[in-house]
């Protein structure tokens, strides 16, 4: 929806803004977060505000089929390697694999051209920082959410803390668009916005049942989508160097998965 849309700001703000009326019934009905996890939930949601605001700046200079996989399968490297050097946890040798396989899906897509047939590195850039910002909160939210003792407790609040932020930020960099979210976005708001909490709400969920690497991992398959959607509905150049690339950063995400 948002890289779909003629004007990013507006529809990047709608969905944002969509979250806050599922995050205020979340709040209220699920248990209150442990206090020993607040410090996370403010984190989390600086970290949210970071991926958000970059994300947008992806979209702006590049294809979807481009940036996305590059934000998403970063994420399960960083993930991985975060865990192995400050957490102690020990990867086998098909972990190790899995995560060599990702890094170079990855910067392969670096070097992908756009649709207008040119390099945009730019776009993979802020795609890479992209990704920096959803290793951070992954592992930020799935500490935090076990800290919590409540998966929807804590993203609501999160969530609630992160729109307020977010529209701060769009109200002194883009103003006005606030104002025509409220006015003509109510119905991106509500789809775009409740989908995609809903959709995170399960991977908080997850990671409380799941180790954190591993529940990072699995979300990337989701790059997959991201290619057919680029090609099929947004009209996206095909080319065999996407489909290498994507491909491989998503079989080092599922040898992550069954390594585990």
């Amino acid at each position: 929806m948002v890289k779909n849309s003629e004007d990013q700001y507006f529809s990047m703000t709608a969905v944002v803004l969509g979250h806050f009326p599922f995050a205020c019934v979340a709040a209220t009905y699920a248990p209150l977060p442990d206090s020993s996890s607040w410090w996370l939930i403010l984190a989390g949601a600086a970290l949210h505000v970071g991926y958000q605001l970059f994300l947008l700046q992806s979209y702006r200079t590049g294809d979807l089929s481009h940036v996305y996989p590059i934000a998403r399968g970063i994420a399960p490297m960083l993930v991985a390697a975060i865990s192995v050097v400050f957490l102690g946890v020990q990867l086998t040798a098909a972990e190790m694999i899995a995560i060599l396989a990702i890094g170079i899906g990855i910067i392969s897509l670096v070097f992908v051209r756009n649709s207008d047939g040119l390099q945009n590195q730019n776009a993979a850039i802020m795609a890479l920082i992209t990704g920096c910002f959803i290793a951070g909160y992954s592992l930020v939210d799935g500490y935090g959410a076990r800290q919590a003792q409540t998966a929807l407790g804590f993203f609501g609040w999160l969530s609630i803390i992160n729109t307020i932020v977010f529209s701060l930020v769009i109200h002194f960099v883009k103003p006005g668009v606030l104002r025509n979210v409220a006015t003509k976005g109510t119905k991106a708001a509500l789809l775009g916005g409740g989908s995609s909490f809903v959709a995170y709400s399960i991977v908080v969920w997850a990671f409380t049942q799941a180790p954190i690497a591993l529940v990072t991992a699995l979300r990337e398959t989701s790059i997959v989508f991201a290619l057919l959607i680029g090609v099929f509905f947004l009209n996206e150049k095909l080319n065999i160097a996407k489909v290498f690339s994507t491909f491989l950063t998503l079989f080092g995400a599922i040898l992550l998965r069954y390594n585990r």
